[in-house]
């Protein structure tokens, strides 16, 4: 069934390509500025559901899946500047060539020129299709022997020549692509997401979601497949996929009120969500704590924290620096200890335990200074 869905999927997107089809979008806003530089061409035939594009930070490395004619692709383009750069995944030839037909462009439109096109499949970002294409014409498969052949140089290709290299992307878009992927690939999907993203970058996608789960008689309907419906997750789904891979602060950024489509009483809606990547690594003590400000009475972190409001909780420096930098910036006090304990020197930290940090444990325990000097307040000073 999944060779079937793919077909149906290749299918509708290759005559989307030539005519714009309405049924395949969510209504988005996107910013006009830099939709200026686009041809409309590429504008009537994109085929989304949210903007992750919003999520792009200056001098960027993004990997856009599902790419289409490459709308998004040149919207990041714009935003990462000449020192970014984009990469756009699709499998779908006919998308691509549109997205190529105009990416010269583009480019003298913007000013500078960072954005190629790859064709691969979005849950085998290790497999460089377009690769494999010239090897098959040069081998074409006509007996177990070449099939074995085949393999050998499938093999190949991921090893020494991947699509995109191990921790090499700054931020993976995506819009509404993901639900395209057949079911026992989705895991795959993820995982291949977690891959490619660098520590300390995060993905940003866009996709339909549905509010209960999909009857497998819906999900074996290639056209409710295709239009993107009967491959939604079910939203709390979605959010624990990202979990398995590996990501932690997963933040469901927009949620849309009105289902997109109703279908059997269940509900499929556009949902946008960032996660992040690097939370692994080792827990070393080094008599750290932070501070959770509110106004929840506790939370619990991706990785079993339990942080208490207004407490000091003893973290290790992993943690300690994770929380410092989004998602959690603003949310939490640091506490760095008056005597830096160097890394070399730093204990196991049980990541398990959910304790208090005694104040005596950060200033040390020798700590006894007195300072009964303070500033003269002054009522223009606004210092009390």
């Amino acid at each position: 069934m999944s060779a079937d869905l793919e077909s149906a999927v290749i299918d509708r997107y290759r005559r989307a390509a030539h005519e714009a089809e309405r049924a395949l979008c969510c209504p988005v806003s996107y910013d006009p500025r830099y939709l200026a530089a686009i041809p409309a061409e590429i504008i009537d035939r994109d085929y989304g559901c949210g903007d992750p594009s919003a999520f792009v930070l200056d001098g960027d490395t993004v990997l856009d899946l599902g790419c289409g004619g490459g709308k998004i692709c040149f919207i990041a383009s714009q935003i990462v500047g000449p020192t970014g750069r984009v990469i756009g995944i699709d499998m779908n030839h006919d998308m691509l060539a549109l997205a190529e037909r105009h990416r010269e462009s583009v480019a003298a439109n913007v000013g500078w020129s960072n954005v190629e096109f790859r064709t691969g499949r979005i849950q085998d970002l290790r497999l460089n299709l377009r690769r494999l294409d010239t090897w098959l014409a040069q081998h074409p498969v006509r007996s177990m022997a070449d099939l074995a052949r085949l393999d050998a140089e499938t093999a190949t290709l991921r090893r020494e020549h991947p699509l995109v290299d191990d921790q090499s992307i700054d931020v993976v878009l995506s819009n509404c692509v993901l639900n395209l992927v057949p079911a026992d690939q989705k895991a795959t999907l993820f995982s291949e997401l977690f891959r490619v993203v660098k520590v300390g970058g995060r993905v940003a996608i866009s996709d339909i979601v549905s509010d209960e789960d999909v009857p497998s008689e819906l999900q074996s309907d290639p056209e409710l497949w295709s239009g993107c419906i009967a491959g939604a997750l079910r939203e709390d789904r979605f959010l624990d996929a990202f979990d398995a891979a590996g990501f932690f602060g997963m933040t469901l950024v927009k949620r849309d009120e009105r289902p997109w489509r109703v279908v059997r009483g269940i509900e499929f809606r556009s949902v946008t969500v960032i996660a992040y990547k690097g939370k692994q690594g080792r827990c070393l003590e080094r008599n750290q704590a932070v501070i959770y400000v509110g106004p929840w009475k506790t939370v619990t972190d991706d990785d079993g924290h339990v942080l208490e409001r207004g407490r000091r909780m003893a973290v290790c420096d992993k943690t300690f620096r994770l929380y410092q930098n989004e998602p959690y910036a603003g949310m939490l006090i640091p506490v760095a200890p008056i005597a830096d304990v160097p890394l070399e020197d730093a204990k196991p930290f049980d990541c398990q335990r959910r304790a208090q940090r005694q104040p005596r444990e950060t200033k040390g325990l020798d700590y006894g200074a007195t300072d009964l000097v303070a500033p003269v307040c002054e009522a223009r000073s606004g210092c009390c």
